[in-house]
């Protein structure tokens, strides 16, 4: 059900993500939204190391195989519901979420940073992980920004592809960085 090349591109940008330090051995996850369909990581995969067995589909709706999905299927579904994202990443950008701790947006100063992201802001749920609440909180900044992050947890990222979601971290990734160097 699920073609080569979308495969390819889960492994890839898993790949991507992990190499680039965007995650812990078995953080984060990936989603493409295909009609009424989503293809999701699965729970405990690993992104550096995706196959297809790591790949789930499930609906925009509950369904019977959700236990096999990332806790973050939640999250996923609420982005695709109100926004025309295509692919979600969720990573754990260390820098990105250091700066969470202490500021309600991140505003790059470098040029890419601003011209990719503008602010990207960071939003506040009682519970992190694949909460509603961090749902809908997640859902409602995707629907104005590329990025947002959750404080205290990580950074989701939309895209019309998975290469533009984890682009978009990796952009976020650096501007926290280069904020870290010029606040030294």
């Amino acid at each position: 059900m699920i073609d080569e090349a979308l495969v390819r591109s889960f492994v890839q940008t898993g790949r991507d993500i992990f190499v680039a330090g965007l995650i812990s051995s078995h953080g984060g996850n990936l989603s493409v939204r295909e009609g009424d369909l989503i293809v999701i990581t699965r729970r405990g995969s690993m992104l550096g190391r995706l196959t297809r067995e790591d790949l789930v589909v499930t609906g925009i709706e509950p369904c019977s195989d959700d236990e096999r999905c990332s806790r973050e299927l939640v999250v996923h579904r609420e982005v695709y519901r109100r926004t025309g994202a295509r692919a979600v990443a969720h990573a754990h950008p260390i820098h990105a979420i250091a700066r969470s701790f202490r500021s309600a947006t991140i505003v790059p100063e470098d040029s890419e940073g601003r011209y990719v992201l503008g602010e990207v802001p960071v939003v506040r749920a009682a519970e992190t992980i694949g909460s509603p609440e961090a749902a809908v909180l997640v859902a409602e900044a995707l629907e104005s920004h590329p990025a947002v992050v959750l404080r205290t947890h990580g950074a989701f990222a939309r895209g019309e592809t998975l290469e533009e979601a984890f682009y978009h971290v990796s952009v976020l990734e650096a501007s926290a960085r280069i904020l870290d160097l010029l606040e030294r």
